[in-house]
């Protein structure tokens, strides 16, 4: 189980500083969760993601479940020891994939639309693809092997629980930005009836946080935060399309958050750009996973104090300075621009690795100045 204590609040926004206290040692709130797709920080060990001052990883169900199996992970004894990482873990439910691998990739989309004028094309029967969505559950095919796999609340406790992580969230369906309102309200039901499912199959003693949806329509975000708030969970996650822009985030969060029990932690899911966080921070959040850093950096891109540096312009070649020379991690200490960016021209797998780890460390750094900022009375 966990325990979460609220040290400060803020006067001037929704924003906290927390303790959230796990069998796995104590995460300072708030903070990002990087996330661990495979057990694993692509290109880190799991000893150089705890130098990036990473407090806490999520991994991810749907993947885990695939390769190499739920079985193999209790064996070995649980993610923790599976993965060689002491610090407090998550687990997501499998939901996201419902979406990522269903209109999300149907139509291109991400949980948030930029220039949003695009038509509601997601009619209240639609179904994706590639899966197959019903009241039970989603049946999807295997991208490893092709094999019909079905994941409903049962089947993503059952496999949380052989993973092991310190807190796990209740399966939904992360819903797809251009629904029409009465997609998103069927779906609300399926996810409000799946997380009553979800604690009445949990036999563990780990942490289940329930899961707020109803997309971008007011009256059922606030029909969620009411519902999910009544059951009874360990803390919160606050999923689904964010919006229609990051404004729409931040009313998403006001709908929501003043309905939740404030002595338990909130988690948003999958948001995390730099330019997001103090917002969704003054919103009231507490935890939020993103793969910003890390997708990014094996792409070249490096965060910096300055900006975005795309280490894959030959122009850096004649660099010699630091990622930044603000930055305290070993990579800005030892390692040069122009070094780095011939890694990268040369195809070399160590840029990959040099990126994640300051990227990560950079974006932890951010988040602990906010922390700052919070204690202080500043935001």
């Amino acid at each position: 189980m966990i325990e979460f204590k609220i040290l400060k609040k803020s006067k001037k926004s929704r924003a906290r500083l927390g303790l959230l206290e796990t069998s796995h040692g104590v995460v300072e709130t708030p903070s990002l969760v990087p996330v661990a797709t495979q057990a694993v920080i692509k290109t880190l060990t799991s000893e150089e993601v705890l130098q990036t001052k990473s407090q806490i990883l999520i991994c991810n169900t749907f993947h885990l479940h695939l390769k190499p199996g739920e079985e193999i992970v209790k064996k070995s004894g649980g993610l923790h020891k599976f993965m060689n990482w002491q610090k407090p873990l998550m687990t997501d439910s499998g939901g996201f994939q419902v979406f990522s691998l269903g209109f999300g990739k149907d139509l291109g989309v991400g949980k948030i639309i930029k220039n949003y004028k695009r038509k509601k094309v997601i009619k209240y029967r639609s179904q994706p693809v590639s899966i197959k969505i019903n009241q039970d559950g989603v049946y999807f095919r295997s991208p490893v092997d092709g094999r019909k796999i079905f994941l409903g609340p049962k089947e993503s406790i059952r496999i949380q629980e052989k993973l092991g992580a310190d807190i796990i969230f209740a399966f939904d369906e992360c819903t797809p930005p251009l629904a029409e309102r009465k997609y998103i309200e069927n779906s609300l039901e399926k996810t409000h009836r799946w997380a009553k499912i979800c604690l009445e199959s949990k036999k563990t003693n780990q942490a289940l946080f329930g899961i707020t949806q109803g997309s971008n329509f007011k009256d059922l975000r606030i029909k969620s935060a009411k519902f999910i708030n009544s059951l009874g969970f360990d803390g919160f996650g606050i999923g689904g399309d964010l919006g229609e822009s990051k404004e729409g985030t931040e009313k998403i969060l006001e709908w929501t958050i003043p309905l939740l029990e404030e002595k338990k932690p909130r988690h948003l899911l999958g948001i995390g750009y730099l330019e997001d966080m103090e917002n969704i921070i003054k919103g009231g959040v507490d935890l939020f996973d993103c793969t910003v850093p890390t997708h990014y950096a094996r792409r070249g891109i490096a965060f910096v104090s300055t900006g975005r540096l795309d280490m894959q312009k030959s122009k850096f070649l004649k660099d010699f300075n630091p990622l930044d020379k603000k930055c305290g991690c070993f990579v800005c200490q030892n390692y040069k621009r122009n070094y780095i960016c011939h890694l990268f021209r040369a195809k070399e797998i160590t840029a990959l690795k040099l990126l994640t780890f300051h990227n990560l460390y950079f974006f932890n750094t951010f988040v602990g100045k906010i922390r700052e900022k919070i204690k202080n009375g500043k935001l």
